[in-house]
């Protein structure tokens, strides 16, 4: 419990940052829903900012951020205490905005009862599995979720006040989309941003007494980005059982530090039990945390492409029979991620593609190269600086949009 007089100093004195530039993101939200906006992704991508530029946009608000230390010890009972507080030293409002929300237990509690009573809503998370949990439990149908990540190459373009081109994808490419690495490219922030959010969103969290093989797993896997795993190998590696491997990666998952990529299957035991590949959160953030990973320029295009696409669809795969292919997203189009087409690779990145499309029935493929554009047997490749905002639309129909 917390006094009401300090929650009224902390509604006081709470601070408001920059708005920064707009982002995507804020264009997709729909700010008049009866729903809950929900906003969730990796600490320090901008959730905060977006909040704030979602509140620019209407005439009055509530606020509170649990992130604040003041705020330590808040509990479902204290927000009845904080709505008395707001209605006393606020200007009077219907729209309310919790930022860092899952800090608090019994949190969903709350919010039910403020849309029972008409009340908009808007809150940040970082935190996947725990927000749908009780979202899922107790706000089912009456929420909509919306996921942020470190800016994109479109949002850094407008950070640097660049144009879209070769040189300026190889600085995004070098930098990643982090606001405050992007400012100050000092890779200690983003090692300690690892470290907070393992220890915070993880290990307190789920209350871990063998945090070291966390790390350890942590960093094996930003170090193989892009490469398969298996849960039993790693289980072996580190000398823990599959299930406690399995639990691990799903909280690096929840946390939004990497995504896993299944094989694509029609069955779904099948897609289950086969070897997985695993995608960062952002090149920038695997640089930083893997010396190894900052020194293969294939596997950095390829989790930037990865991102690109994860940014649009939650439904991918990965394709592997007698050859490859990267991405199969939606279930309609087919997509291969490769630094440079050369002689070397040009019949396998093919094949690789075709016997996708052939076997899935997919009708649309793209290569996707650093900078090289070209058609070969009737598969457009493509510079990933050149696409547009939006690579897939809703029927799956590629659309590029040339800088």
């Amino acid at each position: 419990m917390i006094l009401k007089e300090t929650l009224r100093t902390i509604v006081k004195t709470q601070q408001f940052g920059d708005l920064g530039i707009p982002r995507n993101l804020l264009k997709d939200i729909d700010l008049k829903t009866k729903h809950t906006i929900v906003i969730s992704g990796i600490r320090r991508c901008g959730k905060s900012t977006l909040l704030l530029q979602i509140m620019g946009n209407i005439n009055s608000f509530y606020y509170f951020n649990f992130e604040d230390p003041r705020a330590s010890g808040f509990n479902g009972e204290d927000f009845f205490r904080l709505d008395e507080v707001f209605k006393e030293e606020c200007k009077e409002s219907d729209f309310y905005c919790f930022d860092e929300i899952q800090n608090v237990t019994e949190w969903e509690k709350f919010i039910r009862h403020l849309l029972d009573n008409k009340k908009r809503v808007a809150i940040t998370g970082s935190n996947a599995s725990l927000l749908g949990r009780e979202l899922g439990t107790k706000l089912t149908g009456r929420h909509l979720s919306y996921e942020l990540f470190p800016f994109s190459y479109d949002e850094f373009l407008v950070l640097k006040s660049k144009e879209p081109s070769e040189q300026s994808f190889s600085e995004y490419y070098g930098l990643g989309g982090f606001p405050e690495y992007i400012e100050a490219e000092d890779p200690q922030i983003l090692r300690h941003l690892l470290m907070d959010v393992i220890e915070r969103d993880i290990v307190a969290r789920h209350e871990l007494r063998n945090a070291v093989t966390l790390k350890n797993l942590a960093t094996y896997l930003i170090t193989n980005s892009a490469k398969e795993f298996s849960h039993n190998r790693l289980a072996k590696l580190f000398g823990a059982s599959v299930n406690t491997v399995i639990s691990y990666i799903s909280y690096l998952e929840d946390s939004y530090i990497l995504f896993t990529v299944p094989k694509f299957e029609y069955s779904l035991k099948k897609q289950l039990v086969n070897r997985k590949k695993a995608y960062i959160i952002d090149q920038g953030f695997a640089k930083a945390n893997s010396l190894s990973f900052s020194q293969d320029r294939g596997r950095i295009f390829e989790n930037i492409a990865f991102l690109h696409l994860r940014r649009k669809s939650r439904e991918i795969h990965y394709f592997k029979e007698e050859y490859e292919c990267d991405f199969i997203v939606d279930r309609n189009l087919a997509v291969q991620a490769c630094l440079e087409i050369n002689d070397e690779n040009k019949d396998r990145e093919i094949q690789g593609i075709k016997e996708a499309m052939r076997q899935l029935k997919i009708k649309e493929g793209v290569i996707l190269t650093y900078n090289q554009e070209d058609v070969i047997e009737g598969i457009k490749i493509v510079p990933l600086w050149k696409l547009g905002k939006i690579p897939v639309n809703v029927t799956g129909t590629l659309l590029i949009r040339h800088g």
